[in-house]
């Protein structure tokens, strides 16, 4: 396969979710002509010892991202609403993951 070739095929963004992972982790990125190759190919290049147990496979063109520039502008305005905050919650100790 020639550089020219593969230039031309979209990028991928992959996310894995382990076997004990509740979330799914962006773990790379990886070109490809159509979706279900994506797949394919995320499940062999990332998933090669049986790490994951799903694999999402999203065109970086369909991703929109905010710039690290912009953080303060963008999340400035929660910090002002302390209710949005956990603190003034009790958590009973019989709910996971917190």
């Amino acid at each position: 396969m020639t550089d020219q070739v593969r230039g031309e095929w979209p990028l991928y963004e992959v996310f894995v979710r382990g076997k004990r992972g509740l979330n799914h982790v962006h773990v790379g990125s990886l070109h490809a002509p159509d979706d279900q190759l994506a797949l394919r190919h995320a499940r062999d290049v990332y998933t090669r010892r049986n790490e994951g147990v799903s694999i999402w496979v999203v065109r970086s063109s369909a991703i929109t991202a905010s710039s690290p520039d912009e953080k303060d502008p963008l999340f400035a305005p929660s910090g002002d609403k302390v209710y949005r905050h956990p603190t003034f919650y009790d958590i009973p100790a019989d709910v996971p993951h917190m």
